[in-house]
């Protein structure tokens, strides 16, 4: 089995990372971290100049757990990570959550809410700890 994460390179995929990592550990599973993106803008090192790909890859390393990493393009970032579970089997998906504009969900959606709702899995929801996100 494996814990699925859906990773972006912000606080709340940080938040999910660490929370999938906690995860495998305590049920003893493999992780598979999903980057992914629309294609409008690569979710790769050059856009995170806090933490790199490689930073993440040495993390999960250093965790001795069984890990993946994927970085997919596709027209739906929450597609992505639903099709990804499915395909590996997860037993749970790790989403990262934060705070949106009542503006913003309405145009862009919320690729988190997707997950909650369409996962065939259960799917842990954290947020970022609030002395890491910077106020808006």
């Amino acid at each position: 089995m494996t814990i699925l994460v859906a990773y972006a390179p912000d606080p709340s995929g940080e938040a999910a990372l660490t929370a999938g990592i906690e995860q495998a550990r305590e049920r003893q599973e493999g992780v598979v971290v999903v980057n992914g993106t629309r294609g409008d803008a690569l979710v790769d090192p050059r856009f995170s100049p806090e933490r790199t790909w490689e930073q993440v890859r040495s993390e999960l390393e250093g965790s001795g757990l069984d890990f993946e990493l994927r970085q997919p393009m596709g027209p739906d970032v929450a597609d992505l990570v639903l099709e990804t579970a499915e395909e590996v089997g997860a037993s749970m998906i790790v989403v990262g959550l934060r705070r949106r504009t009542p503006v913003g969900k309405l145009i862009l959606g919320s690729t988190s809410q997707r997950i909650l709702l369409d996962a065939g899995c259960p799917v842990l929801a954290v947020k970022a700890d609030p002395a890491v996100t910077s106020p808006r």
